[in-house]
């Protein structure tokens, strides 16, 4: 059984966003369109689904035309410890280049680093790790 899995609707750019995600974070990805599964509910070359699976696993399609695209609002999607301190700053870097730092990533008192950003998408991420990660 795995975990809860984020699933980010998108307003009509669901390719661009998960081939991004998939350029960042590495892993498996595959879409599918409407046309692909043979659905008339949305326009033929749109994303009906797309899995990326790898240190970081999201789903992620075109919103439909009565559902709302990703608009995120009190909460964030946390990458802690997700992957070594390296990665996760290389990860929260790229992320800025075209987002929007609402936290730097930076050490805290209780010996933890972490920082916010929200991506050029509008998705936001919590990334940090323990002070032991980046000793090791």
């Amino acid at each position: 059984m795995t975990g809860t899995t984020p699933y980010l609707l998108f307003p009509g750019n669901a390719a661009e966003a998960m081939e991004f995600y998939r350029d960042l974070f590495g892993g498996e990805l595959e879409m599918h369109s409407y046309a692909d599964f043979g659905r008339g509910d949305g326009p033929g070359d749109a994303i009906a689904h797309a899995t990326l699976e790898g240190p970081v696993r999201l789903f992620g399609s075109d919103a439909g035309p009565d559902e709302d695209a990703l608009h995120m609002s009190g909460m964030f999607l946390a990458l802690l410890g997700a992957a070594d301190p390296a990665a996760l700053r290389r990860w929260f870097e790229t992320l800025a280049a075209t987002g929007r730092v609402l936290d730097p990533l930076q050490d805290r008192p209780w010996g933890a680093s972490d920082g916010q950003v929200v991506d050029r998408y509008g998705v936001r991420w919590l990334i940090g790790y323990e002070a032991e990660a980046e000793e090791s």
